[in-house]
């Protein structure tokens, strides 16, 4: 049967519900800005097991009627007036199920009324659940369309979730560990994998995995054994770092190799063009290719680390140290008036203990 034009309408919403039939009322008209055609604002009366009760809620307002939200609304009745809107534009149970798992961690909110709920009772509630951050996160959603519908509807007159801060995701924590002696070694005597040379290389000298992939060959200097290179910050390009002489040799052979290639890049990629240097992502694929080799289970980044612990072993003066692997200096004393030449840069370096090489 259909009801007369204006007195509302009464209609069944899909799934499974307790009440899965509604009564609402056209309170207005709004501009669909997309097809630029009006379309009918309403509110809903409410849910109803039966279409014959929907009716009569209808009826009586017609009869008597009265500001849908005139109670006041809790944040409870907003949930129920929106997810009945809501949930049937969703793709699926799934969907619903994880909005309603999220709901069920906002009980201290059910009963205030939302146009009291402030951004302290959201973020407490938030920061109070018993859950991980992806529930946090979804229960942050949740609020972002409640309020989008409360303000659409007038039940509130301020956006309270935008305020809310969201859920911060921890930062994961880099675990760094630094190569043993006996791994040391392990590459020292397996010299024959391609690219262990210059994983050992990156052990006794300290460059960031980055930064050891496009050293150039015109940055070596021999006779006073030395690198030029560094990316990233200020304090870490272009800083002079020592060439320990127990790599002096690697160096050497990656040196004499890429003259023959006409390289201009200490490092360079065999399968690619000749001359052609390393990306970090092809530096870190070849570093795997040498850690499974001798199982072993480092990260890149682990060689500048080891260096790092070494150094700190040996007592390496702090400020020296930060020269060397291209850390910001805080002191101003230490940053403006205080020169460290290349010999104590070198010193420093020798002081640095490293297993003992067996010789051949």
């Amino acid at each position: 049967m259909k009801l007369p034009n204006g007195f509302g309408s009464v209609y069944k919403l899909p799934g499974k519900r307790r009440k899965p039939w509604a009564a609402s009322k056209t309170t207005g008209w709004e501009i669909d800005t997309k097809t630029n055609q009006a379309k009918q604002v309403k509110k809903a009366i409410g849910y109803f097991s039966t279409r014959k009760e929907a009716l009569e809620a209808l009826t009586r307002y017609n009869e008597n009627p009265y500001d849908l939200f005139a109670k006041e609304p809790t944040f409870n009745d907003v949930y129920e007036a929106w997810s009945d809107v809501h949930f049937p534009t969703l793709g699926g149970p799934s969907s619903i199920r994880t909005i309603t798992s999220a709901y069920k961690h906002c009980a201290p909110l059910y009963n205030i009324k939302m146009k009291d709920i402030r951004v302290e009772h959201l973020e407490t509630t938030i920061r109070n659940a018993q859950v991980g951050d992806s529930t946090k996160a979804r229960m942050k959603s949740l609020f972002n369309l409640m309020y989008r519908y409360a303000m659409k509807h007038e039940i509130v007159t301020k956006d309270y979730a935008q305020l809310c801060d969201g859920v911060q995701q921890p930062k994961p924590k880099i675990v760094r560990v630094p190569f043993s002696d006996q791994e040391i070694l392990s590459l020292w005597s397996h010299l024959e994998i391609p690219f262990a040379n210059m994983v050992l290389i990156g052990i006794y000298s300290g460059w960031r995995p980055q930064e050891l992939a496009v050293l150039k060959i015109a940055d070596i200097d021999f006779e006073n054994m030395t690198f030029i290179g560094g990316l990233k910050t200020d304090a870490g390009k272009n800083r002079t770092v020592p060439i320990h002489p127990q790599i002096m040799d690697l160096v050497r052979r990656n040196y004499n190799q890429a003259t023959s290639m006409h390289s201009e890049y200490l490092f360079n990629d065999p399968d690619g063009q000749q001359g052609t240097h390393l990306t970090y992502d092809k530096y870190r694929n070849r570093f795997k290719k040498v850690m499974s080799r001798l199982n072993m289970t480092h990260k890149p980044h682990d060689t500048r680390h080891t260096f790092i612990t070494k150094a700190k072993e040996s007592n390496i003066n702090e400020y020296v140290l930060k020269l060397i692997v291209g850390h910001e200096i805080q002191d101003i004393t230490e940053k403006v008036y205080t020169h460290r030449t290349i010999e104590d840069l070198r010193t420093a370096m020798n002081m640095i203990t490293w297993p003992e090489i067996p010789s051949e």
